[in-house]
C-alpha cells in the first residue's frame, strides 16, 4: 500500500469525492419502427402512448421519496422520446420542479431522431426547458442506415444537424462504428461529415450483436457478415486520434466532448451516482448497493401503476459486486480507478488484490499508475472491458 502514502493527487481526488446529486431517467418505450440491432424495450404500437405517459408521471409521484438529493440531470431516452410533443415534456418538467429539488444549473437532455427534427419542434423543446439534445445519427451512409432499418436517411440527418447547430449550443450526436461491409475510408468520411458541423459532443459505439434482434438472426442465416475485430479496432483508433487532435476529450470510452460539454448524465452513471428510472424497463440505483428495474412490458406496467403499485424488482449488490462494477465503469473513464477509494470503500483486502492483479499487465503497458489512480494506456483502450474483467474479484 506504499502507493497510497506516496501520492494523493488533489486533482484526482476531486473526481472521486464529489458532492452527491441525483439524476432522473425517463424511458419512453415507443418507436415508429424497429432498428435491427436494438434490444432495448420498445413498442411500435402507439395505441397506449398517452395512457402510458400519464402512468409515468404517476410513477414519478409514487417514488418521490426515493430522491432526497438535488437533481442535476434529467434525461429522456427510449425508445424514441422525440415522438413526444414539446408540451408533454414541458408539463413533466414542471411536475418535476414542483415535487423535487433541482440543482441551480441542471441538464435536461432529450434523444431525438433526425426524421422528427423541424424548426418548430426545436423551438418547442427550448421553450419546454430542454437545454441539451442527443441526435441519433448512427451513420451518414444510407447503406448503413438501410442495414440497421433506421427510419431516417442521410439527407434528413444533414438537415437535422443544420437546424440543431443553429438552435442549441449543447448537443451531441450518436454514431456507430464497425458496421458490416464498412471500410476505414467510409468510417473516416462519416467522421468528417459529423465534424463539419463542429458538434460539442460525440458519442460513438461499436455495433454490438444482441440475441433476439433482427441483426442477430440475419447473421445466423448468413445474410450479414460482421467486420473482423481488427477492422473494428482500426475504426475506433482512427476516431480517437482524429477527435483528440481536434480538441475533443475522450472522457469515457465511447464519449468525446469539448471542454465544458461533457454529458452530466453520462458522467454521473460512470461515476456511480444515484439515478431514478421511470417507465417500463427503466433501471434505478441508489448510489450505494440497491438496484431496481421496472417490468419490461407496457401493459403490465400500465396495469400496475393504475392500481398505485410499483412494478419493479430489486437486488442488493454484494461488496464484491460493487467492487467489480466500480472497476468496469471507472476504467472506462479518464480518471480511472482510485486505489484510495478502493481501500476506503471496499477494504484493504480489495486494494491489495487490485495492486496484485494490475501488476500482471503493467509490463505489457496496458495499465499505468497516475498517482494512486490506475488507468488504461492509449494502446490498450480498445481492450478496456476485457482488462477490467481481469481485475475482478471472483
Amino acid at each position: 500500500m506504499e502507493r497510497l502514502r506516496k501520492s494523493k493527487s488533489k486533482e484526482n481526488q476531486v473526481l472521486i469525492w464529489v458532492i452527491k446529486m441525483s439524476n432522473l431517467y425517463f424511458h419512453y418505450p415507443f418507436c415508429r419502427q424497429a432498428c435491427h440491432y436494438c434490444n432495448f424495450h420498445f413498442s411500435t404500437s402507439l395505441k397506449n402512448k398517452v395512457n402510458l405517459w400519464d402512468a409515468m408521471k404517476k410513477e414519478l409521484i409514487l417514488r418521490e421519496k426515493e430522491i432526497s438529493l438535488p437533481i442535476e440531470s434529467i434525461y429522456f431516452g427510449g425508445g424514441s422520446p422525440s415522438l413526444l410533443r414539446p408540451k408533454e415534456i414541458k408539463d413533466l418538467i414542471q411536475l418535476i420542479k414542483f415535487h423535487f429539488k433541482l440543482k441551480e444549473h441542471f441538464e435536461v437532455t432529450v434523444e431525438v431522431n433526425p426524421d422528427d427534427v423541424t424548426s418548430a419542434y426545436l423551438s418547442g423543446l427550448k421553450k419546454a426547458g430542454i437545454n441539451r439534445l442527443s441526435l441519433g445519427i448512427q451513420s451518414f451512409n444510407d447503406k448503413d442506415l438501410l442495414l440497421m432499418n433506421r427510419a431516417h436517411n442521410s439527407t434528413q440527418s444533414l438537415n437535422a444537424l443544420e437546424l440543431i447547430s443553429k438552435t442549441f449550443t449543447n448537443y451531441s450526436l450518436d454514431l456507430i462504428y464497425g458496421m458490416p461491409y464498412s471500410s476505414l475510408a467510409e468510417w473516416e468520411e462519416n467522421l468528417e461529415t459529423a465534424l463539419g458541423f463542429n458538434p460539442p459532443h460525440i458519442s460513438a459505439y461499436a455495433l454490438t450483436v444482441e440475441e433476439k434482434t433482427a441483426l442477430y438472426h440475419n447473421i445466423k442465416k448468413g445474410e450479414v457478415v460482421l467486420l473482423s475485430e481488427e477492422a473494428v479496432e482500426n475504426q475506433y483508433q482512427l476516431m480517437v486520434q482524429k477527435l483528440e487532435s481536434l480538441g475533443y476529450i475522450n472522457y469515457e470510452f465511447s464519449n468525446f466532448g469539448k471542454p465544458d460539454f461533457f454529458s452530466l448524465n453520462n458522467q454521473n452513471y460512470w461515476n456511480g451516482k444515484s439515478y431514478l428510472g421511470i417507465g417500463p424497463a427503466a433501471h434505478s440505483f441508489d448510489g450505494i448497493n440497491i438496484r431496481k428495474w421496472n417490468v419490461s412490458n407496457n401493459q403490465l406496467y400500465l396495469n400496475s401503476i393504475t392500481k398505485g403499485k410499483l412494478p419493479f424488482e430489486e437486488e442488493q449488490l454484494t461488496l464484491k459486486d460493487r467492487y467489480n462494477e466500480y472497476l468496469m465503469t471507472g476504467l472506462r473513464t479518464t480518471h480511472g480507478i482510485s486505489l484510495l477509494h478502493v481501500q476506503e470503500t471496499f477494504g484493504k483486502r480489495y486494494a491489495l488484490y487490485l495492486e496484485e492483479q494490475a501488476s500482471r499487465h503493467l509490463s505489457e503497458q496496458y495499465f499505468f499508475w497516475d498517482g494512486d489512480h490506475l488507468k488504461v494506456s492509449a494502446k490498450a483502450k480498445f481492450l478496456t472491458d476485457g482488462l477490467a474483467s481481469d481485475l475482478f474479484m471472483v
